[in-house]
């Protein structure tokens, strides 16, 4: 599904820009992570997407960040939490199941759009991943097909980390909360890791970004719940950790530019509302209450 260069047209496009982030990151001497696939998954499309839109190179520190603490708690759960199955929705152009110290043991699952499975197998023919891993095509958003292809992935497993990155946010608020409930249902379902952002954050992409994206709904920022990670308790998750992305940012040192000047700014304000700047952009593991 190619688009004009530079021009976001469907929500897959939005894995190629993520690419050029990773690709840049791996390629600094002090990288977080390498990932030797990303700039020739990304592709030209990628490049210009990232060229294009406004302020398109400074914002990959949230990019980056969140790669990296997405790396952690997946490899985490997989050593210490009894994963058996990763089952990766919406998986983009990810490469971590060829990146990344996994098991051989552990089972993989992507699942995205036909032709980004096609798009990804084609570039990672011949490299072998370093786990159990299975690619399926299929579009998650009709709930029929959403049902099987769940069943079907999560067969036999006894651990299922579920990761969704970068997807909800494209989401209507009625879609994620069907999700959230099937993803539930899955009898071996665990944990899921998520990003998840603010109504201000949201406010802030649609006015920076929105008009880069097409008319196609698939590509429109949609989901940024008031109630944060509460939103998923009625469908059988709760939050067992929320990760601040500027805090983790901080940490790993790829903070945004000019970021002293807004920790300058939050010193005047009272110690509830610095707290709530935590839940201003971030990344959340659920555990399934059920």
């Amino acid at each position: 599904m190619p688009s004009a260069p530079g021009t976001i047209s469907h929500v897959s496009d939005t894995a190629r820009w993520v690419a050029i982030y990773r690709a840049m990151e791996s390629e600094r001497p002090d990288a977080l992570f390498h990932d030797p696939y990303a700039r020739a998954l990304a592709g030209v499309q990628g490049e210009a997407i990232v060229d294009t839109i406004p302020r398109g190179r400074q914002m990959a520190w949230a990019m980056i960040v969140r790669t990296q603490v997405f790396d952690e708690v997946i490899l985490e759960k997989v050593r210490t939490g009894g994963v058996d199955l990763v089952l990766n929705i919406a998986a983009g152009l990810d490469a971590r199941p060829w990146r990344l110290d996994l098991p051989r043991t552990l089972r993989w699952v992507d699942v995205d759009f036909p032709h980004m499975v096609a798009h990804k197998s084609a570039h990672m023919a011949g490299v072998a991943p370093r786990c159990d891993y299975r690619a399926v095509a299929a579009d998650l958003a009709d709930a029929g097909t959403r049902t099987t292809v769940l069943a079907d992935a999560t067969a036999g497993a006894r651990c299922v980390l579920v990761v969704a990155e970068g997807l909800l946010i494209y989401l209507t608020a009625d879609q994620v909360a069907a999700l959230a409930a099937d993803l539930a249902a899955m009898p071996s379902a665990r944990w899921w890791l998520i990003d998840l952002a603010s109504p201000r954050l949201l406010e802030w992409m649609q006015k920076s970004w929105g008009k880069r994206m097409s008319t196609d709904t698939t590509s429109q920022f949609k989901f940024a719940p008031e109630t944060g990670t509460a939103f998923f308790n009625a469908a059988g998750w709760r939050e067992e950790r929320w990760i601040s992305s500027m805090d983790a940012a901080e940490r790993l040192k790829r903070t945004m530019r000019g970021v002293w000047f807004w920790k300058l700014i939050a010193m005047f304000y009272p110690k509830r509302v610095r707290e709530g700047f935590k839940r201003f952009s971030g990344y959340a593991l659920l555990e399934r209450t059920r």
